[in-house]
């Protein structure tokens, strides 16, 4: 049975470049393969399109962002003139049920007066 060898630093280093130059000479026939090429191409294309969906996706993203906001806006001003003419509104009410009252009041004071004035005239007792 024959011993194992240790290689010594100059069959190491003739070794590595062995390995150098067919790892050289392999990216060589890949780089100068017309279906590399192809397929590059094709990737790049393919990474253009995902560009350009990407590009659509937030140009309509910030369209209906915009839509939105412009929504909330338009409804938050609706809001606020509801509230307005309903605060208004409230006013008048609460002025026509004080005109109310206020005539309410009226006339049961002067119903009072009335039978007030009814009841110290009296008829004189000898006559």
């Amino acid at each position: 049975m024959a011993s194992f060898k240790q290689p010594d630093f100059i069959e190491r280093q003739e070794a590595a470049a062995k390995a150098r130059k067919v790892a050289l000479e392999k990216f060589r026939a890949k780089a100068a393969d017309p279906a590399l090429a192809e397929r590059l191409t094709a990737r790049a294309a393919r990474a253009a399109e995902r560009s350009s969906i990407k590009t659509a996706r937030e140009i309509e993203r910030a369209e209906k962002e915009a839509r939105e906001a412009e929504r909330v806006q338009r409804a938050e001003r609706d809001a606020a003139t509801e509230a307005e003419r309903a605060k208004a509104e409230s006013g008048e009410r609460e002025r026509a049920l004080q005109v109310k009252q206020k005539a309410a009041r009226d006339a049961r004071y002067a119903a009072r007066k009335s039978r007030a004035k009814r009841r110290s005239v009296r008829p004189l007792h000898g006559t």
